[in-house]
């Protein structure tokens, strides 16, 4: 199952998404082309599977962290909830 995209705003500056992942849903292998800020609106636990492995992190609601362009890896939900964040690329 995939996490789902809901593009909120994208002009000459940003991209702004909110990114949905039910119960056990990935975002499939990426690299971002761009800076990146998250803004977690659940607390909760993501696997991240990167090149160089595999590793779990706590995020908090509200708890925004930022991340530079060339990022690979896939994101997958591994609580038995609903877990959702908005993403902003900076262009």
């Amino acid at each position: 199952m995939r996490a789902i995209p809901t593009l909120q705003v994208d002009n000459d500056r940003v991209v702004v998404t909110k990114w949905t992942f039910p119960p056990g849903a990935d975002t499939g292998d990426h690299v971002h082309g761009h800076d990146y800020v998250v803004v977690p609106l659940t607390t909760g636990k993501l696997r991240l599977v990167e090149p160089n492995g595999i590793r779990d992190v706590e995020l908090t609601v509200g708890a925004s962290y930022t991340k530079l362009t060339g990022v690979a890896h896939n994101v997958v939900n591994i609580n038995d909830f609903e877990f959702s964040f908005v993403e902003i690329e900076l262009k």
